[in-house]
């Protein structure tokens, strides 16, 4: 049963209706626009106020807002309406263009976008593109590295060591352990001028070297107890010599404890 004021018949153009569904599902498009948009589509289907706001978990004013606004001015009612000051200097097209640009390309000779480098690609100011990626959350410059294993077995393998390490067996020994080698043996050829008030530590521009080391660690998991080592040389021995080290070191140390 139908309430309210009966409302006006939805029209849209076929390549409205192409663009609205383009932004609906661009993982990329603003999330207020894409609302927008699917509120705009689930109207064209003769659904009232109520059903449109109950299937999209929106209130009844917003959906009949911009279904108002799309049926007078088509597409462009989508657009946020000017607010009070001077007007913008930016187009929404622009800051689409920004964003799609810093998503989807890299610069010439370079790693990754910098502000400067974007800010003449697109013929703006550096302060622009500094608020347009703070207000998109954009941030070229920052990496994330992950890595996919090939081994079929690997989730059983993760679910037994992480078991195992959250579980440990009573009386038993659980030793975490790894190494790090080709670590740097620097030092600097100035003492370390230390902290003062108003003052942070200081230390001369150059050091010396003293070759490199490999540092071994192991923790038992129980404890907590830690031990560590530190060798000239990356050798089988080592290792093996370091392993057998600490199990007995914490066999001796977990002995006194039981």
């Amino acid at each position: 049963m139908r309430t309210g004021r009966p409302k006006k018949r939805l029209e849209i153009a076929t390549e409205d209706r192409e663009k609205l569904k383009t932004i609906a599902l661009r993982p990329k498009s603003a999330q207020a626009m894409a609302m927008r948009a699917r509120i705009v589509l689930s109207c064209e289907r003769e659904m009232n106020n109520s059903e449109v706001a109950r299937k999209l978990h929106i209130t009844g004013a917003t959906v009949g807002k911009w279904r108002e606004r799309f049926r007078k001015f088509g597409l462009e009612g989508l657009l946020d309406e000017p607010r009070v000051g001077a007007p913008r200097k930016i187009s929404d097209r622009q800051i689409e263009e920004v964003v799609t640009k810093t998503l989807e390309s890299m610069p010439a000779n370079s790693t990754h976008w910098s502000t400067r480098l974007m800010a003449a690609e697109m013929g703006l100011s550096q302060n622009a593109i500094v608020r347009i990626w703070r207000a998109f959350g954009l941030q070229p410059h920052r990496v994330e590295n992950f890595k996919f294993s090939k081994d079929p077995q690997f989730v059983e393998k993760v679910r037994d060591i992480v078991g195992l390490y959250l579980n440990p067996p009573d009386r038993a020994i659980v030793l975490c352990v790894d190494e790090k080698s080709q670590v740097q043996a620097l030092n600097r050829t100035q003492p370390i001028l230390p902290l003062a008030p108003g003052v942070p530590a200081r230390q001369s521009h150059d050091y010396e070297r003293h070759g490199v080391t490999s540092l071994f660690a192991a923790m038992d998991v129980a404890s907590g107890v830690t031990i560590s080592n530190c060798y000239r040389r990356h050798r089988t021995r080592n290792s093996c010599g370091f392993w057998m080290r600490s199990r007995l070191i914490f066999r001796a140390v977990l002995t006194s404890i039981w």
